[in-house]
């Protein structure tokens, strides 16, 4: 036993350590958008099936011995592709289909190995199984849940804040060689037990043959959980940051929940009490349905984060609870394990790769809430539990509700919608018979630049690109400095604000990944066309773009690109900095925006500017009730660029924070800058 939990406990371990460690690796090729996680995850949800189809078919076809011959090549190949360091020919030019390129690359990457580590819980608990006739397997499910969990958890705690993506990737590497001889040893000791026989065969029958109805109920169930954490990853990664924080915390709560359903000798699990759970699940999803809905709560960032990662908890517990009460004898054990990841896949590609091209909004967590409660209300009725599958059904009626209701609420005073990989968008249009008619670009939750519709005002910079922000200012001067034309560069175009600074002759160079901000920055907006300037728009990651691009010569250089409510991080890196700086004026100005919520940015700016050298100015607009308006960090290699009265008059001391370890591709600590 000991040696088989200790191989399960390590292979769950890399298992799950390697998801955020590669997830990591590709953000910053993709825009650092939320997608690039949920993404992964049906990768990796589509792997764990392979895996567990491969074990299926191992157990039932081969001889004990061809099983460990087979299975031990498999480990060898994979031991010869690692590092597990994604190739750079995976870089996106910008008009590519994201979704499909990051499921290709992390195939040829870390598929093998992952293939290998996801076979590992079925196939041991098997060979367990053959080994230790009478004993229970499903014990050794619920370590290797246990395992994963700290790995999710360990890693913006332990793993980030000190390795280097590099060193995490090498490492890692390592433990799979641990692995290896783990799985080896474990090999050679099963396969003297009898090698003239299938695991199938050796294991006792009994006469409780699963049904296709409980192949169904586990596929369903299995499936709504991950549609659960896909919806609730979503939801909080919108309207923060895509980090490995986020994403991690809801993944680690699914797990917790296999870990407190499974771990049990036999019989139904003794941490899931249907008449305590059951109720808790209709409440969570009254509550997160409700949140949903109410559009007044939209900014309340910690209730949501209570609310919904508290909800996950109680309703994977109810689905999670409900598979383990249904889990068949051992001899079954592999088709169980492979309706489970079955049921996962299909959730996670409803969520990661359907609900994004169907939908045009975040509405697939709603309707996962309403569909939950259907599923309990028919498993109850099936039983003839009448009186709980009342109160389901009532719960049914409320998220259904709930989730019109929401679908209502964020559609009003829209005018567009639209949903790609890159996120939600929506362009609503207030005041409809005021002076003060505004259009807004929304990203998610966040403004991403408005327009007053009146023909006397909609050339007026508005929101965080006033004359009287730090970007505006900075822009005003530049125009009083010179009198030859001015070329701007900007990271993320939204709503097309920035043009209407432009003059006859100046030149302003636009970098926007995606592709339908564009369209809605032309057709909604009037931004680009009322600009006196000449426009460029580049297609793309704007960092990628630069690093290809030759010397722009630009005056001013902003960056105004958004993920979530924070810059993406590989754009405020020691490396992304020599980029920008490649591309200025010795007197150009690099213009970060960093207004933000929850996240402290500017001590990081200035140690970056330490580091190379550069001068730096905070400028923070205040209204008058003490709000920020927009906070702008300016950064310039010459110092005289930010001498100047309007920058001097409006800029502030800077926090600095000497102990933080410089940000670089390599390294970055987003629990570090939680205000």
């Amino acid at each position: 036993m000991p040696i088989f939990a200790l191989t399960i406990f390590v292979s769950a371990f890399l298992l799950f350590l390697i998801q955020p460690i590669i997830a990591k690796q590709i953000l910053p090729w993709f825009g650092g958008t939320a997608s690039v996680w949920s993404t992964c995850l049906v990768f990796f949800q589509i792997a764990l099936l392979a895996g567990y189809l491969y074990s299926d078919w191992l157990i039932r076809k081969l001889r004990v011995g061809q099983q460990a011959a087979l299975h031990l090549c498999l480990v060898a190949v994979a031991l010869l592709l690692l590092p597990i360091v994604p190739d750079a020919g995976w870089k996106p030019d910008g008009d590519e289909q994201p979704s499909l390129r990051i499921l290709l690359m992390l195939a040829a990457t870390i598929g093998l190995p992952y293939f290998l580590l996801s076979t590992t819980s079925p196939l041991l608990q098997a060979w367990f199984a053959r080994a230790h006739p009478g004993a229970n397997p499903y014990r050794l499910f619920a370590l290797s849940n246990l395992a994963s969990m700290l790995a999710l958890l360990g890693y913006p705690f332990w793993v980030e804040p000190v390795l280097s993506t590099g060193q995490q990737a090498l490492y890692w590497s390592i433990g799979f060689g641990g692995f290896a001889v783990l799985i080896a040893y474990i090999a050679w000791q099963v396969r003297q037990v009898n090698t003239q026989s299938t695991t199938a065969e050796f294991i006792p029958a009994t006469e409780a043959i699963p049904t296709s109805q409980d192949k169904l109920r586990w596929l369903v169930l299995a499936s709504l959980g991950t549609s659960l954490l896909l919806g609730v990853s979503n939801h909080l990664t919108q309207n923060v940051a895509s980090v490995p924080l986020l994403w991690v915390v809801p993944l680690a709560i699914y797990l917790l929940t296999f870990v407190l359903t499974f771990n049990t000798q036999s019989g139904a699990p003794g941490w899931y009490p249907r008449s305590i759970s059951l109720p808790q699940a209709g409440l969570a999803v009254c509550a997160m349905a409700w949140l949903l809905a109410d559009r007044r709560l939209d900014f309340m960032l910690f209730l949501h984060i209570i609310v919904f990662c508290g909800g996950l908890f109680i309703t994977c517990m109810y689905c999670h609870g409900e598979l383990a009460a249904r889990r068949p004898p051992p001899q079954h054990l592999t088709t169980y394990y492979l309706m489970v990841s079955a049921g996962g896949a299909i959730g996670s590609l409803l969520v990661g790769i359907v609900a994004p091209v169907t939908l045009n909004a975040y509405y697939e967590l709603g309707l996962t809430l309403y569909l939950l409660a259907l599923v309990a209300t028919w498993l109850l009725w099936g039983n003839a539990r009448w009186p709980w599958a009342l109160g389901a059904a009532a719960v049914c009626a409320f998220a259904l509700w709930a989730s019109l209701y929401g679908m209502y609420e964020f559609r009003k005073d829209i005018v567009f919608m639209s949903r790609n990989f890159y996120g939600a968008l929506r362009v609503r249009e207030s005041a409809p018979d005021d002076i003060d008619r505004m259009r807004t670009l929304i990203h998610g939750g966040i403004k991403h630049g408005e327009q007053y519709m009146d023909a006397d005002r909609r050339k007026s910079a508005t929101s965080y690109f006033r004359t009287t922000s730090g970007v505006g200012i900075a822009l005003l001067q530049k125009d009083a400095d010179f009198d030859r034309p001015l070329r701007v560069g900007i990271v993320g175009l939204g709503a097309g604000t920035l043009a209407t600074y432009g003059k006859p002759g100046d030149a302003y160079r636009f970098y926007e990944i995606n592709s339908d901000v564009i369209a809605i920055a032309r057709r909604d907006f009037s931004f680009l066309a009322d600009s006196a300037a000449t426009i460029d728009i580049i297609l793309g990651d704007a960092r990628l773009n630069l690093e290809r691009e030759p010397a722009q010569r630009f005056d001013l250089l902003a960056i105004d690109a958004f993920s979530s409510d924070a810059i993406p991080v590989h754009l405020i890196t020691l490396e992304a900095l020599a980029v920008y700086e490649r591309h200025m004026q010795h007197d150009g100005i690099i213009a970060f925006h960093v207004s933000n919520r929850f996240l402290r940015l500017q001590p990081v700016i200035e140690r970056l500017a330490t580091e190379r050298g550069l001068q730096i100015a905070w400028l923070e607009e205040i209204r008058e009730d003490g709000s920020t308006v927009s906070d702008w960090v300016l950064l310039s290699k010459d110092q005289s660029a930010l001498l100047r009265p309007a920058i001097i008059a409006a800029a502030q001391p800077i926090p600095t924070k000497p102990d933080w370890r410089l940000w670089t591709d390599d390294f970055n600590n987003i629990v570090q800058v939680l205000k």
